[in-house]
């Protein structure tokens, strides 16, 4: 049982340490090796920029910023229905979901 336990703490270790070398390989390779190089995943850092662009939209939705119509509407409603304020949501966030909704659809 210990032999397994072992093997099973050596293969995570390994596993965590493969993935920090990989994006410490990646800081190097592409000179950024003093920005987070040993991250574990990959997240927006919050916060919202004066002007909405189609980028920070696709990241409040959670789609590509070329995603299909239906795909954009789907999001959009997933996300409405757990921060609207009528139940109990953020009026500034649902504001944000929507305003990031019709800058992705303006090209649509």
């Amino acid at each position: 049982m210990k032999l397994f336990m072992l093997m099973g703490g050596g293969l995570l270790f390994t596993s965590i340490a493969g993935k920090s070398f990989i994006y410490f390989y990646r800081g190097v390779k592409n000179k950024n090796l003093f920005v987070k190089a040993a991250k574990v995943g990959r997240y927006h850092l919050g916060g919202f920029e004066p002007d909405m662009t189609r980028r920070e939209a696709s990241l409040i939705l959670g789609v590509r910023e070329s995603s299909q119509e239906k795909k954009i509407l789907d999001a959009h409603k997933k996300l409405m229905m757990r921060n609207h304020p009528d139940v109990g949501g953020s009026a500034y966030i649902s504001t944000k979901i929507n305003e990031a909704k019709e800058m992705l659809m303006k090209g649509k």
